[in-house]
């Protein structure tokens, strides 16, 4: 399958600029979670590929996941983000 090249904001109504942009390059929108908890975002995704060739099957699996923590004076639930 073709390589997407997909970016997520993460964005709040307390911060005038993006909080964050990830590049999540190679993952469908419904591989990635976004996570909230204690003042920290965690952005995972994950994708496992089976195809069978010729000479056998062949798998991929790729794996990410990137933490960070939100400035002081957000809240969690003023956060937003879209792919």
């Amino acid at each position: 399958s073709r390589l997407r090249r997909l970016g997520m904001m993460l964005c709040s109504s307390c911060c005038p600029s993006p909080l964050a942009l990830i590049d999540v390059k190679g993952f469908d929108p419904k591989d990635v979670t976004v996570m909230m908890k204690d003042g920290k975002v965690t952005v995972s995704a994950e994708r496992k590929e089976e195809c069978n060739t010729c000479t056998g099957k062949r798998c991929s699996y790729r794996k990410y996941m990137k933490q960070f923590s939100l400035p002081p004076s957000c809240c969690d639930k003023e956060v937003t983000y879209s792919v």
